[in-house]
């Protein structure tokens, strides 16, 4: 049984995964520094799989308790969630941001290393692209200015990881997402954010459930079918199994270079107010909303080509926006 840690695993997208890790039979150990989680959310995957995952409560940015991490389990992978994510705060705490998303990058790939430990898949972003010129985004586009500090960790990120695989050896995937959203089908784990939701799906049911007063939508002059943003609003799930096909993909010997990058979405756009009706159509509750100026930081549109992925990871998407929405609904009634 091969042992893979997931960093940031308590988390939206990491707690997912390491659902999706401990139905493939992998036995997994989570660092978590419970930043923007909660550590209920270790039982609730002990509901959903019926196993307890190891769980270590550390922070990244410490070196030496990184090390000390290493020199007491041994690990055959590594899953890098745990990170900053939210890119209007990255504008105004960008030093923060760097320092999280950099540093802690810096020292695992440093024990990874040392200790001959292969396999590590970041947890990358579309952001890395920029406003791209074409759409559907491939990964050929070019890796453009970033409109936030968010993006440029992500970009720098990627070049530390390509670096030390070319130096040192390491074989690493990069998985560039696009917008997850939804829960877990069980309605046990999904996105639950502390404070204020910086994501677009957590303040539609939030503001649904009577949590926010109203939601904001940043931005109603865009270029766009109806001149709001545009994103590729992937379901959790869908986007937790693509780690478990890249994770594969490396133990098994089968990536074509020791650093390699997909995209990883639905390759459908969807507007903000296309996504409002859908939920609207979804839950039944109508949304109380207010245009406002757009948010430093966002670009105008971005969705996947993902035919790459498809084809190397044999991977696709399975559920649909609709379902996702529903769900994302559902663990936010069940929320208490």
């Amino acid at each position: 049984m091969k042992k893979i840690l997931v960093t940031g695993g308590l988390g939206f997208i990491g707690s997912h995964t390491v659902v999706e890790l401990q139905n493939e039979g992998y036995e997994v150990l989570i660092i978590d520094n419970l930043s923007n989680t909660s550590i209920d959310v270790l039982d609730q995957i002990e509901s959903i799989t019926g196993i307890k995952p190891t769980y270590v409560n550390i922070d990244l940015r410490v070196q030496k308790d990184v090390k000390q991490f290493f020199d007491t389990h041994e690990v055959d992978g590594v899953i890098h969630f745990a990170a900053y994510k939210a890119v209007g705060e990255s504008v105004s705490k960008p030093l923060e941001y760097y320092q999280n998303n950099l540093n802690t990058l810096v020292y695992l790939l440093g024990e990874l290393t040392a200790r001959n430990i292969d396999n590590f898949i970041f947890s990358s972003s579309c952001t890395v692209y920029g406003q791209a010129d074409q759409l559907p985004i491939t990964e050929s586009a070019p890796v453009k200015p970033a409109e936030s500090p968010y993006g440029y960790s992500k970009q720098v990120g990627e070049i530390l990881i390509r670096d030390t695989c070319k130096a040192l050896g390491l074989n690493a995937i990069a998985l560039r997402y696009f917008n997850p959203i939804g829960a877990h089908p069980s309605i046990k784990i999904g996105e639950l954010p502390l404070g204020v939701p910086q994501n677009l799906i957590p303040f539609i049911t939030q503001t649904a459930a009577g949590m926010r007063k109203e939601l904001s939508v940043f931005g109603d002059d865009y270029p766009t079918v109806d001149g709001t943003a545009v994103r590729d609003y992937i379901h959790v799930v869908d986007l937790a199994k693509a780690h478990i096909a890249a994770l594969g993909r490396l133990l098994q010997k089968e990536n074509k270079t020791n650093y390699e990058f997909f995209n990883i979405g639905t390759g459908k756009g969807s507007s903000v107010l296309e996504v409002i009706k859908a939920f609207e159509k979804a839950s039944g509750f109508p949304l109380n909303y207010k245009i406002v100026g757009r948010r430093e930081g966002d670009i105008t549109a971005a969705y996947a080509d993902t035919t790459l992925a498809n084809k190397e990871l044999k991977w696709k998407t399975e559920l649909s926006l609709d379902e996702a929405l529903d769900s994302a609904w559902k663990w936010q009634q069940a929320q208490k």
